[in-house]
């Protein structure tokens, strides 16, 4: 999996040809889900609650980037990375 941005442990990342909706993968530890873009709901698996915290915050600032790296993705361009959460 392309990673897209790594902060306080949590890997954000996208892949090549993945299925609508749009989303992205983390991974924190033990724990995986898969969040959708617009909304911001997991939409399988499940992370700690603060770790979804951070991942929503960041996600928040960094929205219309993680929509420009869909994008990338599907037309299998290179996924540039995403600044972490400071």
């Amino acid at each position: 999996m392309p990673e897209l941005s790594r902060f306080y442990g949590i890997i954000i990342g996208m892949y090549y040809d993945d299925h609508p909706p749009l989303h992205f993968h983390v991974q924190y530890g033990e724990h995986k889900a898969k969040i959708q873009i617009d909304t911001l709901a997991v939409i399988r698996g499940s992370l700690p609650g603060r770790a979804l915290g951070l991942v929503v915050e960041w996600a928040l600032l960094h929205r219309e980037k993680l929509i420009d790296r869909w994008h990338a993705a599907e037309n299998h361009e290179e996924l540039l990375k995403i600044p972490p959460l400071s």
